[in-house]
């Protein structure tokens, strides 16, 4: 079971606590970067033409967040 580490899980918490219809830039970037580090692949942006990818991101990071913090 993937698990955030102490500083993702709080960025996470963070993203979350406020409910969103846009994303800011800073947003978007950590979408991209801490689903490159869990999903183990490439950093990347998806076209913002089309939400489709970025919703599925953050449903995929929600499941690890709900996963809890890892153990140190």
């Amino acid at each position: 079971m993937v698990k955030f580490n102490k500083k993702d899980f709080k960025d996470w918490s963070n993203f979350r606590s406020e409910p969103k219809s846009t994303l800011q830039p800073y947003e978007f970037d950590l979408i991209c970067e801490l689903h490159s580090v869990y999903y183990n692949h490439k950093y990347q942006k998806p076209c913002t033409c089309n939400p489709k990818k970025i919703k599925l991101w953050i449903k995929q990071l929600n499941i690890i967040w709900n996963n809890g913090v890892e153990k140190n």
